[in-house]
């Protein structure tokens, strides 16, 4: 069994594979100044509950976007399941070239998604965007070149944002709406979250098309969070609820870590 660990500012995103299929997944909220006792017995607990024996793990990788939750993690991982994690970080093989002026600055969470994305989606320009606490799109050529993208506050904390520095505007049920004009205070929040980032995806895609990818349109991918939430939208090819998963044990199989289980 493998277990992949999403990590990210919100959340702990979980999933075990069996070889490379994915058989179960749970989330736990993530903390900075979450133990590695604490974060083991979780995952120990978790396991069971979701019909998985801890001791069949064998190897686990580690996307993270959260450093100083880094060495509980790991430390997590030797102590619980006696193992040593891959964990994504500059330096490892990952198939892609990164066209970052500073290639380490890109998240690791941004770079398992384009390996998923280029695993399920080979030979494709690919824009992939990622509804999780920030709203990232990245945009991958059909030679697996990363050039980078965008970078936005999230549906939530977008949400958060307006409720905690605002005197009178309340948390609100994040959902679809069908009119773009609220007529109360919380249809009108939940309006201007939903449409803003609506044409948000749409103009960036659009103009990342254009800029890029004019003479081979790209399919665009969404996973994260909230991906689902657009679907009517036809923003998407495809949605992709596992892609940073699928990311991560392709990290695994270019490392050499997956040639233990042969």
């Amino acid at each position: 069994m493998i277990l992949a660990l999403d990590v990210g500012n919100s959340q702990i995103y979980c999933g075990v594979f069996d070889d490379a299929r994915l058989v179960t997944q749970f989330r736990h909220a993530s903390s900075s100044r979450s133990s590695s006792d604490e974060i083991g017995v979780f995952l120990r607990g978790a396991l069971r509950e979701n019909g998985v024996n801890p001791e069949d793990v064998k190897v686990i990788a580690i996307s993270s976007v959260v450093p100083e939750f880094n060495y509980s993690l790991r430390t997590c991982c030797q102590k619980y399941f006696q193992i040593e994690p891959l964990v994504m970080r500059p330096g490892i093989k990952t198939g892609l070239q990164v066209a970052y002026k500073d290639p380490k600055e890109v998240g690791s969470d941004r770079i398992a998604d384009a390996m998923g994305a280029v695993k399920l989606f080979p030979g494709r320009n690919l824009i992939v965007v990622d509804f999780g606490t920030a709203t990232t799109v990245c945009a991958i050529t059909k030679d697996k070149v990363f050039l980078g993208g965008n970078i936005m506050p999230g549906v939530r904390l977008a949400m958060e944002a307006l409720e905690a520095k605002t005197a009178k505007l309340p948390s609100v049920e994040i959902k679809p709406t069908r009119s773009v004009i609220g007529k109360t205070t919380i249809e009108s929040i939940q309006s201007g979250l939903y449409w803003s980032n609506v044409g948000m995806v749409r103009e960036l895609a659009g103009r990342i098309t254009g800029e890029v990818f004019a003479d081979d349109p790209p399919l665009v991918v969404a996973t994260g969070g909230f991906a689902n939430l657009f679907h009517r939208e036809q923003l998407f090819d495809h949605v992709v609820s596992d892609l940073i998963l699928v990311g991560l044990l392709e990290a695994l199989r270019l490392n050499g870590y997956l040639d233990t289980l042969a």
